[in-house]
């Protein structure tokens, strides 16, 4: 350590590892649902730029807004993958694009939690707790749902988490079990913060910090590229393995939940092409895997993907966004009534932006939620009210699926 440049992840990783701090880790979740009918949930965690997912070319604000981050019309060189006259998808989205045509995919833009403040934290704390306030709840909406599954047989575990913990969206009454992946993710720069914090006044470990991190700000952070593009496809792969092969087995779980992160794009975000785009890049290829090692069980396959929040309007100084409200959703799948964009586009236009700054939430995400669980789960819509409570003026989507 004291004479070979180590990466900050690196050195990080076996800092943490030597002290004993909790590594996070890409997490998977399943459980046990009802009939033929199969739920994954990906949570895209940092809060997904939905303006770069899903670029409102037509919005005669976009591109001025956006500047360096817009993604151009399509037709143009890196332009968007057309959707209809207003949305496209990024162009790294090639497979979310097919799915679109095969109308196995359904975009949903200006979309919301009831949460309105700008903490990553509580942010998703209201994403998986299915409440409208940070710790509201100590259980998940998805683990409610399961225990009012009309098939939830008692004396049997209905779900399995991979990672270190069960993550909120799965805790509750219906059991479960836990699997860890055989190998550790990189750590997100959130947590390599925190860790710099932790170690900041160590003598030893702060001085080893800072030198690492010099050597790697020298070197140019390739890491970052490894864990995005490289390293980050290899874990896709490890967890798209696993959900396929519990989701397939006829004696399986039907739900399952993983989560992906690095989604936190504050600087250097990039356009059609950068750091964000390769992520995206990877999310796509994986869930093309998915669909192909699903096989047959595809046909009756639901993926959601959501995120905690979206992301500033504007671009920043730094070349990024920063943390906003509303974003884009992707329901994707061969269960899928798909080929739409639902969205009530609010425009981004001064006056139409939340707090002059963000995208205005149009569309509450636990109509969505409610939807999936109700018209493709065949969980009652009674029971919506204890699987998201305080929400009885939010209404399932309807027609969300092939008959």
């Amino acid at each position: 350590m004291d004479t070979v440049p180590m990466k900050r992840r690196q050195f990080l990783r076996g800092a943490a590892i030597a002290a004993g701090g909790a590594l996070l880790t890409t997490r998977l979740s399943f459980a046990g649902g009802g009939g033929d009918a199969r739920l994954i949930v990906v949570i895209m965690r940092g809060a997904v730029d939905g303006l770069a997912a899903v670029p409102p070319y037509g919005d005669a604000d976009y591109a001025r807004l956006r500047g360096g981050l817009a993604i151009a019309a399509p037709g143009s060189p890196d332009g968007a993958l057309p959707l209809n006259h207003l949305f496209g998808l990024h162009p790294q989205l090639a497979f979310l694009h097919e799915s679109f045509a095969a109308g196995e995919l359904t975009v949903f833009h200006a979309v919301a939690t009831p949460y309105r403040d700008r903490s990553h934290f509580d942010g998703q704390d209201v994403l998986e707790s299915g409440v409208p306030v940070p710790h509201g709840s100590q259980t998940g909406w998805l683990n409610r749902a399961l225990a009012a599954s009309p098939t939830a047989g008692p004396g049997r575990e209905r779900g399995v988490a991979l990672g270190s913990n069960v993550p909120l969206m799965m805790r509750g009454p219906a059991e479960v079990t836990s699997w860890s992946p055989t190998k550790l993710a990189e750590l997100d720069d959130d947590t390599l913060q925190r860790i710099a914090d932790l170690y900041a006044h160590d003598p030893m470990l702060g001085q080893r910090l800072g030198a690492a991190q010099t050597a790697n700000a020298m070197a140019g952070d390739e890491s970052q590229g490894m864990m995005a593009g490289g390293a980050g496809v290899n874990r896709y792969d490890e967890v798209i393995r696993a959900t396929s092969g519990f989701l397939a087995n006829d004696a399986g779980p039907r739900v399952a939940v993983f989560d992906t992160t690095g989604w936190d794009t504050h600087a250097n975000e990039g356009g059609a092409r950068g750091q964000l785009a390769t992520r995206f890049g990877a999310l796509d290829g994986a869930l093309r895997t998915l669909k192909t090692q699903l096989g047959p069980t595809w046909r009756n396959t639901a993926v959601l993907a959501v995120t905690e929040f979206g992301r500033t309007a504007a671009v920043n100084g730094t070349g990024g966004s920063d943390h906003g409200t509303a974003t884009a959703a992707f329901l994707l799948g061969g269960a899928v009534q798909g080929g739409r964009v639902i969205s009530d586009w609010p425009g981004l236009s001064a006056a139409r932006l939340y707090q002059q700054r963000d995208v205005a939430p149009t569309l509450d995400m636990r109509a969505l939620l409610k939807g999936a669980l109700v018209d493709h789960m065949g969980i009652a819509a009674t029971a919506m009210d204890t699987v998201f409570p305080d929400s009885n003026n939010v209404k399932p989507l309807r027609d969300l699926f092939r008959a």
